[in-house]
């Protein structure tokens, strides 16, 4: 075995997103799977293929160590955008791999024309607009200095892609921040247009704006969660439902399940206090069995005494603190609970199921940082 947890991630949840994200978006789009964090906890070596076999052929990653490692797993023929981080020497290993990145500031694009020239290549280059988050992105004010530096440069550059990202599009809080991003979008293209700049593609949208504002969804949409099978936010999912989405059935499905086994279970005497310290006493004579994970494997501290798991389709109590590679539930209503049971951490279990967004609910953890904690080095496999 030489694992004390696995993962399963699931083909058929990942081609029902797959197919509810096309129909709301319309066959005409280009999906970019996002796969940083490697693939929201989900494993790059293993999500990309997946991906691959249910027809994407674009991902986008953060940084150029995803990139290498999405280059090192996908087929010829898919394409990977990497939308921040990369050395000076990465953009021209980029440039020599023809894998498109980010030029957010002058720097990065003086890099991509020395890297094309040195190469006597063009540098795929997808130009990031500064329209209101204030990350990154070239300003309105940097336009005429950019468009001289792009008119003289040309022949190095290929110009695949205006793009922004929006400042929180899953919270309607947000709402006319983000109108007035669209609105400066749209506004920032058009004067690139009229002093004769244009790239092959507009993309603007992610989950969140992709399922609440159709208005951004334009020749491609970097979509991250949502393929995983969850909503950016509950307020995104109730923005669909309130815009006529069915209301008895959550279109997205989870693609993940983490799983391990029972280690061992132990009786205690009333009035003993288990585990570390004295956060939990037993108040009758109990049971309990050890799982082994623990704050190592991404199941918080902050699970200490209210955390649930599933063994044999019954949800039960994390009892006194997890530790850095275990902690104990409570299994004294249950005798036929044994050592070498099934224990489903995330994922559904007979009648019952436990979602990330519990975590989240739990440790005030979102769902994104709740899957990206999940270590690399848990074993992980498809199923159907």
């Amino acid at each position: 075995m030489f694992h004390s947890s696995y993962i399963e991630i699931s083909k058929s949840a990942f081609q029902n997103n797959l197919r509810f994200i096309r129909k709301t978006l319309g066959n005409k789009v280009n999906i970019s799977s996002v796969i940083k964090g490697n693939a929201y906890g989900h494993g790059i070596e293993h999500f990309l293929p997946l991906a691959e076999d249910c027809g994407i052929n674009h991902f986008s990653v953060f940084s150029a160590d995803e990139a290498l490692k999405a280059r090192e797993t996908k087929k010829e023929g898919s394409d990977i955008m990497i939308m921040g981080m990369m050395g000076d020497d990465e953009v021209d290993w980029a440039v020599e791999h023809d894998i498109s990145f980010y030029v957010f500031d002058f720097e990065r694009i003086a890099e991509a024309i020395r890297a094309a020239r040195k190469q006597k290549k063009k540098a795929l280059v997808h130009l990031e607009l500064e329209t209101g988050m204030n990350r990154t992105g070239f300003d309105i004010s940097d336009f005429e200095k950019l468009f001289r530096l792009l008119k003289q440069n040309m022949e190095y550059l290929s110009l695949e892609g205006f793009c922004t990202h929006y400042a929180g599009a899953e919270s309607v809080s947000n709402y006319l921040r983000i109108q007035n991003q669209i609105k400066n979008f749209n506004d920032h293209v058009s004067i690139f247009h009229k002093n004769g700049i244009k790239a092959k593609i507009c993309h603007t949208a992610c989950s969140a704006p992709a399922l609440s504002y159709p208005e951004t969804v334009m020749d491609m949409a970097r979509i991250g969660i949502a393929l995983y099978g969850y909503w950016p936010s509950s307020e995104s999912y109730m923005q669909y439902v309130l815009n006529g989405g069915k209301v008895k059935e959550n279109p997205l499905r989870r693609v993940i399940s983490w799983k391990s086994t029972v280690m061992s279970t132990k009786e205690v005497r009333k009035g003993e206090f288990i585990n570390y310290g004295t956060t939990f006493q037993a108040s009758r004579n109990s049971r309990v069995a050890a799982i082994p994970v623990g704050y190592c494997h991404g199941f918080s501290r902050s699970m200490s005494n209210l955390g649930r798991v599933l063994i044999r389709g019954r949800r039960l109590s994390v009892v006194g603190v997890v530790n850095m590679n275990m902690f104990l539930v409570d299994i004294t209503n249950f005798p036929d609970i044994q050592k070498g049971d099934e224990v489903v951490i995330i994922g559904k279990q007979r009648n019952n199921s436990i979602s990330v967004s519990a975590f989240g609910e739990l440790t005030n953890y979102v769902n994104y940082e709740t899957l990206v904690r999940l270590p690399e080095n848990i074993p992980r496999k498809i199923v159907p």
